[in-house]
């Protein structure tokens, strides 16, 4: 266990930044919808991007697309890229799969939500709060989806 010490010592994780990089809301309806009895169903759209962006330096994008409808009519469309830098040293390949494409997405995703909630508020709709998300299991899902469009990348990787 002495050996593993150093080797955990040197791993460090580092939130550097979080911002909002692109935002968008649309209410095309407008001022009809208003008029509607508001019995909306919501889709929402989960799409995580990463860019290495220096060493040990990512930037990592949570984007976030929420189509609001009462019956055939879009209330409102609402588009947000939340993201944040962030600094991973003395992580294998292995654990940097997870650490950016679930655990950084994690930590962007409150962000993302109270500015979803922000815009449709403004828009004079009410509150719209999404759901916790378990980035983890979407992970884990794209990476099965992934090995099976493609077994000759899973059998080289491990």
């Amino acid at each position: 266990m002495a050996e593993q010490q150093p080797q955990e010592n040197a791993r460090q994780f580092i939130v550097q930044r979080i911002y909002t990089k692109d935002v968008s809301f649309e209410c095309p309806n407008a001022p009809e919808i208003f008029r509607q009895e508001w019995q909306p169903a919501h889709e929402v759209k989960l799409n995580t991007r990463v860019n290495k962006i220096g060493d040990e330096t990512y930037e990592v994008v949570l984007a976030v697309t929420v189509t609001t409808k009462i019956a055939d009519k879009t209330a409102t469309l609402v588009e947000v890229q939340q993201a944040g830098i962030f600094s991973a040293n003395g992580f294998s390949q292995a654990e940097l799969g997870p650490l950016l494409g679930a655990y950084c997405p994690n930590i962007l995703f409150p962000y993302a939500r109270e500015v979803v909630s922000d815009l449709v508020i403004k828009g004079s709709f009410p509150q719209l709060v999404l759901q916790p998300v378990n980035f983890d299991a979407l992970y884990a899902q794209h990476q099965q989806q992934h090995q099976q469009a493609d077994p000759s990348e899973s059998a080289q990787t491990h």
